[in-house]
Parts: C-alpha cells; structure tokens; sequence
C-alpha cells in the first residue's frame, strides 16, 4: 500500500482518465473494420517475428482486437468492459487503475514474446474481472440482462475456466493465463495477507477476553433444560415446591 501511495504520489499524473473507455471505443473501431476487411485483424495480432521484422505497432495493438466478432456478443463485451473499467477506477481512483492494467499488458506482452503465441487479450481482461468481483463482490448483475448475479460468482467462475484452460492451452496462453493471476495477487494479496493477519489477532484477543473473565454467572437455570436467563433472556423462571428452579415451559404442572 505504501509504495502505491508513493507512485502515485509521483507519477500520478500521467494517469490516463477514463483509460479502459478508450480501450473500448478503440475495440468497437477494430471490430467494424474487421468486419469490413478480415485481413486487417492480422495486421495487430501479436507476433514476436513480425515485431522483430519492424512492425512495432503490434506491441499495442493487440489489446484493441475484441474477444469475440460476433455482433450480439461483441455488444455485451464491450459494454461490460466498459462498466468494470468505471467501476474499478471509481473505487481505486485512476492511477491505481491504470497501474494494474499497465502490469497486466507488460506481462502478457513479454509471455507472448517468450513464447510466441498470444492469449494475452483474454487473460488481460479478465483480470480486470477478478479486480471487479473483489471490489463489489456482492455487487448483484444482470448476466446478459436477464440472470441475476452476485459480481463475486461471475468472477469465480471465470477464474476456474480460464485455469482449466491451462490443461490444454499452449506455452503462450498459459503463460499469459499464470499472469493474469500474479497481477491480480500482487495488487490484492498484500490486503488479503494483512485482513488475515488481523482476524487472528481479533480471534486471539477475544478468546483471552473470554479466559479472563472466567464463566458467566447466572440467577436462574432451569434444572431440565439448563437454559438461563443469559442464553436465552426471553424465558421467565419460577422455583417449584420442590425447592427447585425451572422455566415457564418445564415448571411441574402441580406446582403451576
């Protein structure tokens, strides 16, 4: 957290506002121009022999290029994107935003020039997923704006396919899938660490708290239920003709 605080303090203002909405717009514009001539995605894809030939664009491009070319799909990508984009960056702010998209493309850009195959674009955004699912975990969604869901669940899943997609993925994709879920760690699991570390210390607190004040003492008991008046403070106690203390409910009926 601090040294967050202290890149930002520092290099804050080179953050770009609104950064994913241009990513968006950005993926809307090559999905029509894709449309209107196929072979122009292969111009932005990124491949490590056409980037060591010269063509460099394709160190950025690639993130333009949509997940899917199917126009109903596309549509509902491109809107949730751009609804996880606003609500990371309006809980974060748009530094921090920034940071961890910036950490996430460096990564799955150098996997894919490791290796030579890129499934970059897919793990990239859907980390910003699993960063949205912990942000708002309780946050209710309409899943292609009839299912309702629980923003936590949504990533969940996500997360498992795109780990059972390691099985069969290439060197690439798991590379970039392996980064995916290191960026999120290392923008999350200091907070998860240190929430950790505190619930211990609360439990520990507390059950010495319970050792020092010894047993809770009690004026009435119920001697066939045990119940008293601390466990449960809505019952009423009488003391029968035998000399003994029962509830309302186990009083012997000849002593009622």
């Amino acid at each position: 957290m601090q040294l967050l605080n202290t890149l930002e303090k520092h290099l804050g203002r080179f953050a770009v506002a609104g950064l994913i909405r241009y990513v968006v717009a950005l993926n809307a514009l090559v999905f029509i121009l894709g449309l209107l001539s196929p072979d122009y995605i292969s111009m932005l894809v990124l491949n490590r022999d056409a980037i060591l030939a010269g063509q460099v664009w394709r160190l950025v491009s690639w993130i333009f290029i949509p997940n899917t070319f199917s126009l109903l799909w596309v549509i509902f990508y491109l809107m949730f994107t751009w609804w996880m984009g606003d609500l990371i960056e309006s809980t974060w702010g748009t530094f921090r935003l920034n940071l961890y998209y910036l950490t996430g493309y460096l990564g799955c850009t150098a996997a894919a020039l490791l290796f030579g195959e890129s499934f970059g674009n897919i793990a990239l955004n859907t980390s910003l997923l699993f960063a949205a699912g912990t942000i708002a975990p309780e946050l209710q969604i309409m899943l292609f704006g009839i299912i309702p869901l629980r923003l936590k669940w949504v990533a969940l899943f996500s997360a498992a396919l795109l780990g059972l997609s390691v099985i069969s993925a290439d060197w690439g994709a798991r590379a970039a899938i392996v980064v995916a879920y290191v960026n999120y760690l290392l923008f999350f699991g200091p907070t998860f660490f240190r929430k950790s570390v505190e619930s211990r210390r609360i439990a520990a607190r507390r059950a010495k708290f319970e050792i020092a004040k010894g047993p809770i003492e009690t004026l009435h008991r119920c001697t066939t239920c045990g119940r008293t008046e601390v466990s449960n403070p809505e019952l009423d106690f009488r003391v029968s003709g035998n000399g003994h203390e029962y509830c309302t409910a186990h009083l012997p009926a000849r002593s009622a």
